[in-house]
């Protein structure tokens, strides 16, 4: 029997990487000479990708080039290291492996980014794969659950999920037939997950633990 495997959402689930995010967001909107977001809107870019959450927001397409540009810019220099680890994730992924699930990183966030910050911050010797989109942005979270899924073929769909923080993580791993459960510790807007159609909502480490051991039918770990 194949083992379980978990897919994991970066931003807002493993990490805080707000702070840096929206940094980099304002700064790019007054590189171009519009003025940054409100503290709202720029928190609703943390997760989605860049290119689509600057034309959700109405960033005249002319402009979005050279707005991503910049973002990138600014990240890769500064923003990726304004981010830290949630309280208990470590942790709870240390006793999901040792409950022997699979853990994958599965983000919209491109790779580039994604596979040294996960290095930076200790994470990577606790996960089997970190998978995320191009720079830019031309794959979708669905076709990173894809390629995430294609890396463990002898998976089990009956024990697999998805974690993450917003409706895009419930909505690309559905694609998929994948449930996911999600969390209250990121970026969601009240209500978000649960109207995307997660399995359940929980809101702290712990409760994620037990609800992944439950569903997944792991030996129980203390």
């Amino acid at each position: 029997m194949p083992a379980p495997l978990v897919l994991l959402d970066l931003d807002g689930t493993l990490v805080d990487s707000a702070p840096g995010i929206t940094a980099c967001v304002a700064a790019a909107y007054r590189s171009v000479g519009l003025p940054a977001p409100d503290a709202a809107t720029l928190r609703s870019f943390v997760g989605p990708g860049i290119w689509e959450s600057l034309r959700r927001h109405g960033v005249p397409e002319e402009l979005v080039p050279d707005v991503v540009a910049a973002y990138r810019e600014r990240y890769a220099a500064t923003g990726r290291h304004d981010a830290t680890v949630f309280d208990g994730i470590p942790a709870l992924l240390g006793d999901l492996r040792a409950a022997g699930i699979r853990l994958l990183v599965a983000t919209a966030k491109p790779e580039a980014f994604a596979v040294p910050i996960c290095g930076d911050l200790g994470l990577t010797p606790l996960l089997d794969g970190i998978f995320g989109t191009s720079l830019d942005e031309s794959t979708s979270k669905a076709q990173v659950v894809a390629r995430a899924l294609a890396s463990a073929p002898d998976h089990d769909p009956a024990t697999t999920l998805m974690v993450g923080d917003r409706e895009h993580d419930v909505h690309g791993a559905g694609e998929h037939g994948v449930g996911c459960i999600g969390v209250t510790w990121g970026y969601a807007a009240p209500g978000e997950l649960a109207a995307a159609g997660a399995l359940e909502v929980v809101g702290t480490a712990d409760a994620l633990r037990a609800a992944l051991l439950a569903r997944l039918g792991a030996d129980a770990v203390v």
